[in-house]
């Protein structure tokens, strides 16, 4: 019985638990921050085109899913004063209007020549066709 105990207490040292644990939980945050980003951003880096009447914001909808550059279209369509291709930069959860910022939340990040993008949003500014290049 007594080499049952000390073979039992062998299988299991503390040092190798704690090791693999510790190793774990920095695998788990890593992972956390990459597959869980989609929840867990407080932060994305969005472009959108404006435009005060949904027949504009529409047609520019369009160009895109017909294979033109985002940025190119938000040059061309977007009403507002972030002309350098659409991008509004890093936005912080909180500063965006409720419907523009769920939508650019929801949204996987992707880049201008092939980005997914946000069915119209419609706030008080007008519609907006939204993309996100990151999130953190």
């Amino acid at each position: 019985m007594g080499k049952k105990q000390s073979g039992s207490a062998e299988k299991k040292p503390t040092e190798k638990k704690g090791g693999n644990s510790k190793n774990t939980n920095k695998g788990d945050q890593s992972e956390g921050k990459g597959k869980g980003g989609l929840k867990a951003a407080t932060t994305v880096n969005v472009r959108h085109i404006l435009c005060e009447k949904h027949s504009k914001a529409t047609e520019a909808l369009q160009k895109i899913q017909e294979g033109q550059r985002f940025d190119k279209v938000a040059q061309e369509y977007s009403e507002d004063k972030a002309k350098a291709g659409g991008s509004l930069g890093w936005m912080v959860r909180g500063s965006m209007v409720g419907a523009f910022q769920d939508a650019a939340f929801a949204l996987t990040p992707s880049t201008v020549d092939k980005p997914i993008l946000s069915p119209l949003v419609k706030t008080n500014f007008g519609y907006h066709v939204i993309m996100v290049e990151g999130r953190r």
